[in-house]
């Protein structure tokens, strides 16, 4: 533990898996936090074996569960339940991703923690939400994506709905969550509270994401549509294809950023047109200006493309591949690529450290850990001897 980061002397016991309640989790892990990570004795975590596997290990994994320390423990045996409430006696965040009430049959629900430990904060990650007609249902992030508005606006409008290519919605709810759990322990510090419960649904995560959709259906009656790669009522600022057959994201929605792209690519009559000079009167054009923009973004490559926009200051990028990440100078200048290696030694790059703090930063101290691979540490922490720990794995209770 470093104690100049930020969550130093923090403590998380996370009982989770997948996605949304271990990211929330890694996120305090990498600034300090001390996570103790609860999986099921029988496989753990199934992200262990989502994805590309390295030897038998997902590389996410290794990643999702950095500096995290995995414990074991039968939440089905009376012995597992009370080694999670030692935890929970001294922890400060219980993060879990449960379907809302399963805690309650194993009797750790928020009355009993509540009781344990007063200062606790339980932060709560699911479909719905703990409470309404749906809260007894699955979710999962695809589900909250569809529900929350997300996949309705996103792909074009002569197709069916398409989905973001990562687990957003999952993400969505573990930024929130952290959030959550941040203001409840400022609450808890600063002015004398006890602990509380944070309350995430994942379809409410996505849908606090979605801008100006309620008011403009409320006021106007508006529905808002797929619309590919164009923003409607913001123009230009769409997706183009090289000659050679990449692709660009030009923004050129700002006033003067228009007409100094305009100016940049030989059209200085556009750049001086007044009916062009806001965005209302661009996007009225719209389908003209980006029927002028493919034109020329289809002649040159993409090399010069950028090079034209970089010297005229339009905001713009390549459509980045991972490929394209590991060579850029940006993500190096910004150590955005973590050296560590996998179990066998064999070196590898990771995810950097988000957000960068200027005086206490984050770290990543070791990779994902092999399941139960803290479990004399954890055990032997909470006032355990060698006879009671073998008695417990004997029991198959870790």
């Amino acid at each position: 533990m470093n104690p100049s980061q930020p969550l130093a002397g923090v403590k998380v016991v996370e009982l989770g898996s997948l996605i949304a309640g271990p990211f929330a989790a890694r996120i305090c892990a990498e600034f300090g936090a001390q996570v103790t990570k609860v999986e099921s004795p029988d496989g753990g975590d199934p992200l262990r074996k989502w994805r590309k596997l390295y030897e038998g290990t997902s590389l996410w994994w290794l990643v999702q569960a950095r500096n995290k320390r995995s414990i074991t423990l039968n939440l089905k045996h009376e012995a597992g339940r009370e080694v999670l409430k030692k935890l929970l006696a001294e922890a400060d965040i219980l993060i879990e991703n449960f379907r809302p009430g399963v805690l309650e049959k194993l009797g750790l629900g928020w009355d009993v923690l509540h009781a344990l430990n007063p200062r606790l904060v339980m932060l709560r990650l699911s479909g719905f939400g703990q409470s309404g007609p749906m809260k007894d249902q699955p979710g999962f992030g695809a589900v909250g994506e569809s529900m929350g508005g997300l996949r309705y606006i996103t792909g074009f409008e002569d197709r069916p709905p398409v989905r973001t290519g990562i687990s957003i919605g999952d993400s969505i709810a573990a930024l929130w969550g952290v959030i959550g759990a941040l203001m409840a322990l400022r609450q808890r510090e600063v002015n004398g509270g006890s602990g509380q419960v944070v309350d995430v649904a994942l379809y409410e995560a996505v849908f606090a994401m979605m801008e100006s959709m309620v008011p403009e259906f409320d006021v106007f009656g508006f529905i808002r549509e797929r619309s590919g790669n164009i923003m409607p009522g913001i123009t230009p600022s769409s997706i183009h294809t090289c000659a050679d057959g990449r692709h660009i994201q030009i923004g050129a929605n700002g006033d003067a950023i228009f007409q100094r792209f305009m100016r940049a690519i030989g059209l200085a009559d556009l750049a001086d047109d007044p009916s062009l000079a806001d965005n209302a009167g661009r996007d009225a054009r719209r389908d003209e200006l980006y029927g002028v923009i493919d034109r020329w973004a289809g002649s040159l490559p993409l090399d010069q493309v950028e090079a034209t926009l970089l010297a005229a200051e339009v905001p713009a990028s390549r459509i980045f591949s991972a490929a394209d990440m590991f060579a850029d100078p940006q993500y190096l200048a910004r150590e955005m690529f973590l050296s560590a290696r996998l179990p066998d030694g064999k070196p590898f790059r990771m995810p950097g450290i988000v957000p960068k703090l200027s005086d206490t930063p984050g770290a990543v101290n070791w990779v994902g850990p092999q399941l139960g691979e803290h479990n004399a540490e954890v055990l032997a922490e909470l006032g355990y001897d060698a006879t009671q720990i073998d008695a417990l794995r004997a029991s198959r209770t870790i």
